[in-house]
């Protein structure tokens, strides 16, 4: 049985993201796993201020919900990242949630591929939905997703699921007009089969 957390940045509870979400979970849940989900619309996530003070020893300066949210980051197993395509990357929350990883990291004499510290061991995945399905569609963020939280980070990539074609952005949702849904749930279910 893992740990995962799963980290929702779409601002719609019952949008495409947050769908895409509940599926994934279902099925994570039904294999096993204690799944936790935290949607940041609900919580207070503010950017990383570029101040350095954890870098000499004090906690992050920054007083919202990722002090509480840090221990679960420690603990998790894996850790998905779930959001709605804005202007060809992820969320605006969820880019404050990675960035505020800095706080976590630490000091590293031979740090590899070629970063300045080492963060936690975790494994990562990637849930996202977009109107459109082009062949380029996801291209933006899933660049960012590897170079920040793979190759950066060094977290391990378990997988994406790159749900396109949800339906126009002023509508209703409309992934349940998908096998997405389907789709989700079985990645859930056999994220670690």
């Amino acid at each position: 049985m893992k740990s995962i957390l799963v980290v929702l940045g779409g601002g719609r509870p019952n949008g495409n993201t947050a769908q895409l979400t509940h599926a994934f979970v279902k099925g994570a849940e039904e294999a096993g796993h204690h799944v936790e989900v935290v949607a940041l619309a609900k919580t207070e996530i503010k950017g990383c201020m570029g101040c350095n003070a954890c870098r000499f020893g004090k906690p992050c300066v920054i007083k919202d919900d990722f002090y509480n949210l840090a221990p679960k980051i420690k603990t998790a197993d894996l850790i998905v990242f779930a959001s709605p395509l804005y202007f060809w990357t992820f969320s605006s929350r969820i880019k404050a949630f990675i960035e505020r990883f800095y706080c976590l990291a630490e000091e590293d004499a031979a740090p590899p591929l070629g970063r300045y510290e080492k963060y936690p061991v975790k494994d990562c995945a990637l849930l996202m939905t977009a109107a459109d399905n082009l062949f380029w569609t996801f291209e933006q963020a899933v660049s960012y997703y590897q170079f920040t939280l793979v190759n950066y980070i060094g977290f391990a990539d378990k997988g994406m699921l790159l749900a396109g074609g949800c339906g126009d952005t002023n509508g209703k949702p409309q992934i349940d007009k998908t096998d997405w849904l389907e789709k989700a749930h079985a990645f859930g279910k056999n994220m670690y089969s």
